[in-house]
């Protein structure tokens, strides 16, 4: 998987994931179009953390200097962001697909986060992975104060990211196929 080239050691982990009844394309498509700004919960959460949800998709998260690092169109799409996430501002750092492994400033801390597509029958298993690896043990500490608190607003956005994606993909899909 992408997520293993890019960041196979890491210090934080977060999984979620969800049955789909659509096939791989379909939910892949869904997931490239769904406007994550429909759900208030993560417009909300995005605009304490002063960001902006309004057309929030996958295909234009690079104005937050969020970066896809791989895809592999209805398998897996990766994206990836370096920075000091914990400080007020995040000191985001300019990383792509080209510079993401070899970036290893101390005191930063480099994120990847992926949806990766298993299909089942009639249906797709969307997962969403996130991994941290934090550049020294200062970092770490850090970040790991940061976590304990953000991690599970974290994780109901990624929750309601993948809700979001499967009412889209369950949408174009005729009823019958669907499930009904």
């Amino acid at each position: 998987m992408l997520i293993d080239d890019f960041l196979a050691e890491y210090d934080f982990e977060e999984t979620h994931s969800i049955a789909i009844h659509a096939d791989a394309a379909t939910v892949y498509e869904a997931a490239q179009n769904a406007k994550f700004g429909e759900s208030w919960i993560v417009r909300l959460l995005l605009t304490l953390r002063g960001m902006s949800a309004d057309a929030l998709s996958l295909r234009n998260l690079g104005y937050s200097k969020f970066r896809i690092l791989g895809e592999q169109p209805a398998k897996e799409l990766l994206i990836g962001l370096a920075g000091r996430f914990w400080t007020p501002l995040g000191d985001l750092q300019d990383v792509n697909a080209e510079n993401f492994k070899a970036f290893d400033k101390l005191g930063y801390a480099k994120a990847v986060w992926n949806f990766s597509l298993d299909p089942d029958g009639d249906k797709t298993r969307l997962t969403t992975e996130t991994r941290i690896k934090c550049l020294g043990d200062d970092t770490k500490r850090s970040f790991g104060r940061y976590w304990m608190f953000i991690q599970p607003f974290s994780g109901l956005i990624r929750m309601e990211m993948l809700k979001t994606i499967k009412r889209r993909a369950e949408l174009s899909v005729p009823p019958a196929v669907a499930g009904g």
